[in-house]
């Protein structure tokens, strides 16, 4: 070392190395305390209720002597908001199925602790970092206030079912794009009658089958169509 210099450690730092206490906690850590289903708040309006029926039915097909075991596998992640309530981001399918089924309880893991915020700044960050979807099962959006207050009233949007469906049978694939199987609902419903799926729902998804293959939705997250010759 030259003699008079200092060392990194004793050089003042620019503000870009300094580091600061974040002005949002966020944690990764599981509940211990079960929370009671009836008190988790969703952050969306709709679901596909065919999927919530597939899983009522495949819940009730399991081992209960290993229930707990899987609600430990899949813990309900959550955004802690105004009076440190429980906010669902995902798996919206899933708590509404279990709580059709009579479960009382579920543990939840805790993505961030957003319950300092007033409401609207709440909603205003939920919005921002795409953890809630607003959106009718006409896919209209609506006023944060529109949004269920418990998962019991989750309404039935078929596009949803239809797309979770779709991706099934491989029409598209897994992506982590924020609410990606709502898009390839809403692409959906602008293309197939809502009475269509209604009425015969495996010849909706054969149709769905070949819309996601074409050049129209390979804008959508996880398109898996034919790629272009070079």
């Amino acid at each position: 070392m030259v003699p008079g210099s200092k060392t990194f450690s004793e050089v003042k730092k620019p503000d870009f190395f300094v580091a600061r206490e974040p002005e949002m906690t966020t944690v990764r850590e599981p509940t211990l305390k079960p929370v009671p289903i009836t008190s988790l708040r969703p952050t969306q309006i709709t679901v596909g209720m065919r999927e919530v029926k597939a899983k009522r039915k495949r819940w009730r097909e399991k081992d209960m002597t290993k229930s707990g075991e899987f609600l430990g596998k899949h813990m309900i992640p959550v955004v802690l908001g105004p009076k440190e309530r429980h906010y669902v981001i995902d798996h919206h399918h899933l708590a509404r199925a279990l709580h059709d089924e009579g479960v009382k309880d579920i543990v939840v893991t805790i993505v961030a602790n957003l319950s300092k915020l007033e409401p609207d700044a709440f909603w205003f960050v939920l919005d921002n970092r795409n953890w809630m979807h607003p959106f009718d099962d006409q896919g209209r959006r609506r006023e944060y206030k529109d949004i269920p207050k418990s998962v019991s009233d989750l309404i039935d949007d078929p596009f949803r079912s239809l797309a979770g469906e779709l991706r099934r049978a491989g029409g598209f694939a897994k992506d982590t794009t924020p609410f990606s199987e709502f898009l390839w609902a809403d692409f959906l419903r602008r293309r197939i009658k809502r009475k269509a799926i209604e009425n015969d729902f495996d010849r909706a998804l054969e149709n769905a089958l070949q819309l996601a293959k074409g050049k129209d939705a390979n804008f959508l997250p996880g398109w898996c169509g034919p790629a272009p010759e070079d």
